[in-house]
């Protein structure tokens, strides 16, 4: 019992031990007190290079200088300083004993020897800086500094350890010491021990996982990453520095570069099955880049099958430093493989085809007979190897078995996130062998490496409304036609049928989408962003043209592969005055891109949804994006298209990327029926996967049911919360609950023992909060009883209570974290939301078009009936449609829609005051709902004719004279199409400007011309 949250010191002390009798370290001493601390201890590095090394002096004297000199460059930041070091410490100083001598490089660490090297460590090492800093112990290898390490007692969250590593490496503490670390590590007996670099953010610590006898976390960890030869080899082989992110190895990652050089030095290909968004593209530039530096004669050369992969690789390997070049043809790949230079390359799998081939046995045979073309020994990675395997139906892996036949000496090797299927495993072990290493799906959300991943069917019912109105046009549209003529005409009406049909599924489908972005947590917020899969091309464009239609305007793109080209329409015109299916996409996407091109239209689009979701919020795709590693990530996938395995697993592999802490899934909400086994964990692989090597839970994907999932979480939420309660003494008041998580809280002893508690408590609570929110509109369908709702209820508010009072009484300020707010935000949006979903029975009139053209009575009928029975419901409901409209409404006419708002505001006060009776408040509402659908002409004057006139003469202080003027210079200025055009727009300003003489007044009333269909 007496080693139960033992002070920081004692595990310090072991710490220390181990590193000396179990791992070798020599012990520098604490250094608590010494001046001068340095991450460049010239001392001891200065006698390893020397004494060991066997440098003159000279060169010792130039690699230190070379070496400080790096080390104490900060002003490009701690990262560009920490790469520069890192390539000295690498590759070596290069500098020259004395001038007009040759170049020699210093070694300032024994890469191939590791044991040869000094390791030594120093604990409470002061640095001194704008802000002094103590690391409780300091990793030395041969006097440079390469590791740090935060300690804490087993009782405080080891998430201090880390947040104490981040702050130390900024600006006004000690960041100039953290300018040769590799290896940042925090931890504690409890939770064990995470690392990472510098620039690493708290959630992207990582956890090592090895089999091992130790049964101490701490140690058991500390023993595997801190080996001497372990700690240099992932120093030099598994970190990287990728475009402005210093990225380092996970334990997956590790071992399976690991396990493939042992298939390289043997010359034998294989699989790696990493599972998607694990980081398989990383595994490929860490064994590239290993493989060139251990073989002077190797080559590689990575092939996809998609040219956005193909661009995508080329850009991880060029930000990683790594030189790699892109073929452009298959011509070029050819006379590319024909040179020893370049020695790594990428490509397309269609660059190996060639159409004027007859008998394909034979030339496969001639190819293979033929020595092979490429220069050097090739290793061959192929991206998505259970795809590129057969690229498609027409190639059946033709392609993929000419580059075999081409390429007869290379060593291949298969990347791939998904398992084989029974389909496609003999050709790919054929082609590839056998799996080098795999990690799975699961293994990878119980690594918190992925997100787990909810699933959810929705239905979308299709009826036909009059079978007798088909027959009819199908009768009058085929007289005079033999019975052939009307069967290949029924077969296009078939399709016909399902297109037209279609278009009130797809509205249902936008406004299902429209919903969830209102009141699903994380899409509600600025942080969360959805991919919609579409069947096609076409379904792509008609949503995306629903789309513009609603709050989503400016917050969605397309992205698809179809670039516009007049030849798609040159024989569409049918002379009817419709859009034929190519004519729609061809207008769509012409409108869309206004002259810039598809690619760069796309570029921008995911560079928003990526950085700036607030303003990037859907994409909708049908191909695009659903695969490879620099696919973007999001927090709901909804799927509108038939998919099966592979690019089905790689979809919905989209949602499982971590991102920030409120992200706790990825959610797939499906409208194809795709998966029907939801009511146990669902494998989309159950009845195709090939067991032969793996047991079925190994390969399970897990897709869980959204209720039973929510269910789960929220039971489990509550009784942790209660068990962290439960010794609490009777009576159980509000001061037993105070006195058990804050002590006294007037005595800052007895505050901070208690810290802990607190701190669990308000994690708990903020953990109830999003699971109770996830469920609690639905909490009879996930199968609680209606006294267990009740219940619930009232445990939930208990536990809110609580934890106020108790941050009350300790006086905290509570550490919001950003999901809170948004479930808290979102209970009470999802309540409103929910109202206004039942509003269905309008169809497609909205309930100010009810009031307009029916009066309010009506309106009021038309309500579903739990709302039209409760008046304040009733009211806030047209008062929610009203306050939407004038926002809808606001940008034609700012002025006129201001007055209608605040009229709405006086009303509401009204009836909230009860200072308005029931019926008289209906009256006005009406009335100003019809105002705001169709403003009124009683009070402009009478030479104001149009709705422009009088949206410029409201926004003018109703200075008709002055409203005119402006109008008539904009009618004499104005050309076609000038919304867009800058020089045409400048046109029509430059008018204003001499009228209005004000910069800001012709930019705020072009602003309203703009809006008015009139211009």
């Amino acid at each position: 019992m007496n080693d139960v949250g033992q002070i920081e010191r004692k595990t310090q002390n072991r710490v220390v031990r181990l590193f000396g009798d179990s791992l070798g370290y020599s012990y520098l001493g604490d250094w608590h007190d010494r001046a001068n601390n340095s991450n460049i201890e010239e001392g001891i590095l200065s006698a390893y290079l020397r004494d060991k090394r066997g440098y003159g002096d000279n060169l010792v004297k130039k690699a230190l200088y070379q070496l400080n000199k790096a080390a104490n460059n900060l002003s490009e930041g701690l990262y560009a300083a920490n790469g520069n070091v890192y390539q000295l410490l690498r590759y070596g100083v290069k500098v020259k004993a004395h001038a007009g001598e040759n170049t020699e490089t210093v070694h300032l660490i024994d890469w191939e020897n590791p044991l040869e090297n000094e390791f030594a460590i120093a604990e409470e090492v002061t640095v001194y800086g704008m802000h002094d800093k103590r690391p409780d112990i300091v990793l030395y290898v041969n006097g440079i500094a390469l590791g740090i390490m935060e300690l804490k007692r087993s009782t405080v969250s080891i998430g201090n350890g880390i947040r104490q590593n981040i702050v130390n490496q900024r600006r006004e503490f000690i960041q100039p010491f953290f300018s040769t670390v590799q290896l940042i590590f925090a931890g504690n007996d409890t939770q064990g021990l995470r690392y990472g670099a510098i620039g690493t953010p708290e959630k992207y610590y990582l956890k090592w996982k090895e089999d091992g006898d130790v049964e101490n976390l701490l140690d058991k960890y500390l023993l595997k990453m801190c080996d001497k030869e372990r700690f240099l080899e992932i120093i030099r082989d598994f970190i990287l520095f990728d475009g402005g992110k210093k990225k380092i190895c996970r334990p997956h990652q590790y071992f399976g570069v690991k396990a493939s050089q042992e298939h390289v030095k043997r010359r034998e290909g294989g699989i790696i099955w990493h599972t998607q968004g694990s980081g398989k593209s990383l595994v490929m530039v860490w064994l590239a880049k290993w493989i060139l530096e251990n073989n002077p004669n190797a080559r590689v050369l990575i092939v996809t099958d998609r040219d956005e992969l193909d661009k995508q690789i080329e850009r991880v390997f060029n930000e990683a430093g790594e030189k790699i070049v892109r073929t452009s043809s298959g011509r070029d790949l050819i006379r590319q493989l024909e040179q020893p230079l370049p020695r790594m390359l990428c490509s397309l799998i269609h660059k190996f085809g060639r159409k004027d081939v007859n008998d394909f046995k034979a030339y496969v045979k001639e190819l293979e007979e033929s020595p092979s073309i490429a220069a050097g020994e090739l290793f061959v990675f192929v991206d998505e190897c259970h795809r590129t395997n057969k690229t498609d139906k027409e190639d059946n892996g033709k392609l993929h078995r000419t580059m075999k036949a081409m390429l007869s000496s290379a060593v291949f090797i298969g990347f791939t996130g998904t398992p084989l299927l029974k389909s496609g495993k003999q050709t790919s072990l054929e082609v590839f062998g056998r799996y080098i290493h795999t990690y799975k799906f699961n293994e990878a959300v119980e690594d918190e490496v992925v997100l787990d991943l909810v699933y959810e069917a929705r239905d979308i019912d299709q009826k036909i409304t009059s079978q007798d109105k088909i027959d009819e046009w199908f009768e009058v549209k085929t007289r005079g036609l033999n019975d052939f003529q009307k069967s290949e005409l029924k077969k296009k009406w078939g399709t016909m049928q399902r297109v037209l049909s279609g278009k009130s599924r797809l509205e249902k489908i936008v406004s299902d989408i429209i919903f969830d972005f209102n009141v699903k947590p994380r899409l509600n917020s600025d942080f969360g962003n959805a991919i919609l899969v579409a069947g096609s091309i076409y379904e792509a464009c008609r949503y995306f043209e629903l789309f513009q239609k609603t709050e989503m305007k400016d917050k969605c793109a397309l992205i698809t592969s179809y670039s516009p080209n007049t030849q798609d329409i040159t024989t569409e015109d049918t002379g009817e005055n419709t859009e034929t299916e190519k004519e729609f996409m061809y207008n769509t996407y012409t409108q869309l891109l206004g002259g810039t091109s598809t690619e760069k239209y796309e570029d921008k689009a995911k560079a928003k949804f990526i950085k700036e979701p607030a303003n990037m919020k859907l994409l909708i795709v049908v191909d695009k994006l659903l695969t490879g590693f620099d696919a973007p990530p999001c927090t709901y996938l909804y799927i509108d298209k038939s998919m099966q395995d592979h690019g089905l697993f790689q979809a919905i592999c989209r949602v499982n990327r971590l991102d920030s802490e409120d992200k706790e899934f990825g959610y797939i909400v499906d409208y194809k029926d795709l998966f029907r086994k939801v009511e146990d964990a669902v494998s989309v692989y159950t009845s195709e996967l090939d067991y032969d090597d793996f047991e079925k839970e190994d390969v399970d994907v897990l897709l869980k049911d959204r209720l039973e999932k929510g269910k789960e979480r929220l039971d489990n939420a509550l009784e942790e919360i209660y068990m962290l309660c439960e010794p609490v003494e009777p009576p159980k008041d509000s001061l037993a609950y105070i006195r058990y998580f804050c002590g006294n809280p007037e005595n800052e002893d007895e505050l901070k023992n208690t810290e802990v508690q607190r701190n669990m408590l308000y994690k708990m609570a903020a953990a109830l909060i999003r699971a109770y929110a996830n469920i609690s509109a639905e909490m009879e369908e996930a199968g609680f009883t209606e006294s267990e709702i009740k219940d619930i209820n009232e445990r939930v508010n208990f536990y809110l209570n609580l934890r106020d009072e108790i941050k009350n009484a300790s006086g905290e300020t509570l550490d919001m974290k950003p999901y809170e707010a948004d479930m808290r935000h979102m209970i009470d949006t999802f309540i409103q939301a929910e109202d206004s979903r039942e509003i269905s029975p309008f169809g497609d009139m909205t309930l100010i078009d009810i009031i307009v053209n029916s009066g309010i009575a009506d309106a009021v009928s038309s309500l579903p009936k739990g709302i039209r029975g409760d008046r304040d419901a009733v009211a806030e409901t047209i008062e929610n449609n009203v306050r939407k409209k004038i926002i809808e409404k606001k940008v034609v006419d700012p002025a006129y829609y201001e007055r209608m708002s605040e009229l709405l505001k006086e009303i509401i006060r009204e009836r909230k005051d009860k200072a308005i009776i029931y019926e008289e408040y209906l009256k006005k509402i009406a009335e100003l709902a019809k105002n705001v659908d169709k403003p009124s002409s009683d009070s402009v004057p009478s030479i104001i004719k149009t709705n422009a006139q009088r949206a410029l003469y409201n926004n003018l202080g109703k200075n008709a004279e002055l409203a005119l003027q402006i109008h008539d210079a904009i009618m004499r200025t104005k050309r076609a199409d000038f919304r867009g055009d800058k020089p045409k727009e400048n046109e029509i300003k430059a008018e204003l400007y001499k009228i209005l003489q004000d910069k800001d007044e012709v930019e705020r009333i072009f602003g309203i011309a703009v809006e008015q269909h009139e211009y």
